[in-house]
């Protein structure tokens, strides 16, 4: 921890990155500078960015009844509007083998602040809480601010970023709250088989935590393997299942999303846990009245067609990315992605000259080429490289002709 004073008080600050803070650091090295070609940014999970994708024409058409309604001017209830968490329960539970309860559905500020919930909820002295690496920072972010220690398991790159579940149980003590899995998954791609999903529920069970299920990216998914949510094993251990409207939908900055509590057999609903969230929500502001209106009818109204769309440019992207990565000597892929919106790649650094890690490799990228790509160290794996494929394909073959240039320019020449 490093201090800053504010006022005269001392003030405890989390080192920890962001992925926000190190891209915007990446965009101020090239800025000011004038270039005739245009900044490409494979950094940042925000499909908007790109003219291919947009969302569907029922989503901001709900938007505007519901706000032309003049019903949702005011107020909601702190946990949410009920026909809101009401149609989040039936949306979700078409996927599980048990249905949830709007009193299962708390409605937040994006995934972000449903993260923020779920750690606060679970914070006590002396607690710890397991996270996969490579993985997403904010989880390390809202835990240092929450004084909940940290451990972290390996995703296995040779099976697919497989979670290592003989080092959760080695890490894992009396004090270990819950175990986090992010599935689809970010930064890796990755998609879980029910198998395997199968086999982090009885882990979790036989070490008594519950399972934190990060599912921003549900149903995003083009490979060999079906999105299976965390919630199909609520019955062997509990789940909190945390998502948005912002990558399916392709509305990040309409910031809904939901914490719910995944537990058929009712932990959850002890009056006290029951209480204590909703008393935690009393603090909290969610979204907007009127965008919490509008998702019975999104989520009821989309069409498939919307869906396979933003599916098919995925994987076409991503296949894209795949492919062109395999002409750089220097950086290699170990896994195809099969879903979500990202993948990461590893950095041969003994092919490069002048290049001493991931960050310096991103930062000379930045100023050289004028593409962002996020450093490994940021997610967790040093000397790795995580790269955004939801871009517009035009767009990805530029860049990634661009890190070739790069890399060709920077490698090493070996006598023959």
């Amino acid at each position: 921890m490093e201090n800053g004073t504010v006022n005269g008080y001392e003030m405890d600050t989390p080192k920890n990155i962001t992925i926000k803070g190190i891209l915007s650091l990446l965009m101020e090295s090239i800025d000011g500078n004038n270039h005739s070609r245009s900044v490409i940014s494979l950094g940042m999970g925000d499909p908007t960015a790109h003219s291919c994708f947009h969302t569907t024409h029922v989503a901001p058409e709900a938007v505007v009844d519901a706000l032309q309604s003049g019903k949702f001017n005011g107020y909601a209830p702190t946990v949410g509007l009920p026909q809101t968490r009401r149609a989040i329960a039936e949306y979700l539970s078409r996927d599980l083998p048990y249905k949830l309860s709007s009193d299962d559905v708390f409605i937040t500020s994006g995934c972000t602040q449903a993260i923020d919930v779920a750690l606060a909820m679970l914070a006590r002295p002396g607690a710890n809480i397991l996270l996969p690496r490579p993985g997403f920072p904010i989880y390390e972010l809202c835990a240092a601010f929450r004084h909940l220690e940290v451990r972290h398991f390996d995703l296995l790159p040779e099976k697919g970023w497989e979670v290592d579940l003989d080092t959760i149980e080695a890490l894992a003590d009396q004090n270990t709250v819950a175990v986090v899995i992010i599935n689809p998954g970010n930064p890796c791609g990755n998609v879980y088989s029910y198998q395997h999903l199968k086999k982090i529920a009885e882990t979790a069970e036989k070490l008594k935590v519950l399972v934190i299920a990060d599912e921003v990216y549900g149903h995003l998914v083009f490979g060999r393997n079906p999105f299976v949510p965390m919630g199909v094993f609520g019955s062997i251990v509990p789940v909190l299942t945390l998502g948005s409207l912002s990558k399916r939908w392709i509305v990040p900055g309409w910031r809904l999303g939901w914490f719910v509590t995944s537990d058929p057999s009712g932990m959850f609903r002890n009056p006290k846990v029951v209480e204590r969230i909703k008393k935690y929500f009393d603090i909290l502001g969610g979204p907007a009245t009127f965008i919490q209106a509008a998702v019975p009818g999104i989520l009821e109204l989309t069409d498939e067609v919307f869906f396979k769309k933003t599916i098919n440019i995925l994987k076409q992207s991503s296949d894209i990315c795949f492919d062109r990565l395999k002409e750089i000597p220097c950086i290699s892929c170990p896994y195809k992605p099969e879903g979500s919106m990202a993948m990461m790649m590893k950095l041969n650094l003994s092919l490069l000259e002048d290049i001493s890690d991931d960050i310096d490799f991103c930062f000379k990228l930045a100023r050289e080429e004028l593409v962002i790509i996020l450093p490994g160290t940021a997610v967790g794996l040093k000397n790795w490289l995580r790269i955004t494929f939801a871009a517009d394909p035009v767009a990805l073959e530029e860049a990634l002709g661009r890190v070739k240039s790069f890399c060709q320019r920077h490698s090493k020449q070996f006598e023959s």
